[in-house]
């Protein structure tokens, strides 16, 4: 009987020593996925306030072109200021019909095309290309004092 529990003892030691460590490398494999699926969370959060933005500045710059007398360039200044990641040559301002002034544009319909996103998800980057967003607003007062046409 003495040298069973003694057998059982020595085991159970050994077993002991081989487990060493074990909790921290399960740790270590479980925490990676966890994680990863937590910041890729924040991520397509950022990317749906992207969406967000993008829609907001193509109604500010469809606003600012129907209510303020501003070229398009100071349409696609603003415009840029609300959302960084666009640049000029992803914004379009059309005054419809084609070819007129201030006086006989019946709409302004401004867009955004070919906008990238490009997230930092650990071990799955992601360059997530945004949908066309457009705004079309028939004509009001193209030349209105109203503070935020400076």
């Amino acid at each position: 009987m003495k040298a069973n529990e003694q057998f059982n003892r020595r085991s159970a030691s050994i077993n002991r020593f081989n487990q060493r460590g074990v909790a921290a490398v399960e740790f270590a494999l479980i925490a990676s996925i966890l994680f990863t699926v937590l910041i890729g969370a924040m991520e397509m959060s950022r990317v749906l306030f992207y969406w967000n933005s993008a829609t907001e500045a193509t109604r500010l710059g469809a606003r600012l072109a129907v209510v303020c007398n501003q070229d398009a360039a100071a349409i696609k200044t603003k415009m840029q200021a609300m959302l960084g990641v666009l640049g000029s040559s992803n914004i379009t301002v059309d005054y419809l019909p084609s070819g007129c002034d201030s006086n006989t544009c019946t709409s302004i319909t401004v867009g955004i095309t070919g906008l990238t996103v490009s997230t930092v998800i650990p071990f799955v980057p992601l360059n997530i290309s945004m949908p066309s967003f457009s705004t079309t607003l028939p004509r009001e007062s193209m030349d209105s004092v109203n503070p935020d046409c400076a």
